[in-house]
């Protein structure tokens, strides 16, 4: 956790101070619940703003699993209720008047972004191979991968080393070239419902295509209704996994600040 604007030269340090999870409307309506460290969130309001922050010890690491998963579960509450800013984990202030003089001073910037996520949420969709339906797919589609396969099948590794490497090579070629393919039908699909989209790099042979897309509301169902019926096409070679609503994190630019 990274404290900033305190005073070093401060002759008793104090040892609590402000995380913040992020900035919604002056007007939001703040719920209940408890955040990283299991402590209560509250609100430090300034003008159109406030930022939803929660009171913790500066002496506790807060980048333990539970604790960004806590983030997580603020946040997505918070945008399920209307806009918000997500700020970086792990991003903390002294006190209430650092978290106005350090963020909720650019309020003008923070309105702006808020206005422009209002009625839109954040879905981030994955989609995975199932494995041995695309190696078997390899195996059948191409002559040359299915006679190195036959040829190495029940041969000692140290005997077949070369023509195991060369088979690895070109099943990693030709899943990438169906990859390639099937990212961009998915794309082709699903970015017509988006507002803005972030592909996020993925790895693995599993791997097809990991994107955030930010959604109107009022779009949700429909392309939700695209992916079940796409889901239904590809379930024997593609798995797909839609999250969401989720609160922007891709879509705040320099405002996720920390």
């Amino acid at each position: 956790m990274t404290v900033t604007g305190r005073d070093a030269h401060t002759e008793a340090p104090a040892t609590s101070a402000l995380f913040v999870y992020g900035v919604a409307r002056a007007d939001a309506d703040l719920p209940r619940m408890k955040g990283v460290a299991g402590n209560p969130i509250t609100a430090v309001v300034h003008g159109d703003v406030m930022a939803v922050v929660g009171e913790v010890d500066v002496e506790e690491s807060v980048m333990r699993k539970a604790d960004l998963t806590a983030y997580h579960q603020v946040l997505d509450r918070l945008a399920v209720e209307g806009p918000v800013v997500p700020v970086r984990f792990g991003s903390a202030l002294p006190d209430e008047q650092g978290v106005i003089d350090g963020l909720l001073r650019r309020s003008d910037e923070l309105v702006a972004l808020l206005d422009a996520l209002e009625g839109r949420s954040q879905l981030t969709l994955r989609a995975r191979y199932v494995e041995e339906a695309v190696l078997a797919e390899v195996v059948a589609d191409d002559p040359v991968i299915r006679d190195l396969n036959d040829r190495t099948r029940g041969v000692p590794e140290q005997a077949s080393w070369a023509e195991r490497m060369r088979l690895g090579e070109l099943v990693a070629q030709a899943v990438d070239r169906r990859r390639h393919d099937d990212a961009a039908d998915l794309l082709d699909l699903v970015l017509p419902y988006a507002v803005e989209h972030r592909e996020v790099r993925g790895t693995g042979l599993d791997h097809v295509v990991e994107v955030a897309l930010l959604v109107d509301d009022e779009r949700r169902a429909e392309l939700e209704e695209a992916l079940e019926s796409y889901a239904e096409a590809v379930h024997e070679r593609i798995r797909l996994r839609l999250l969401g609503p989720l609160a922007p994190y891709d879509f705040v630019g320099d405002a996720r600040w920390g």
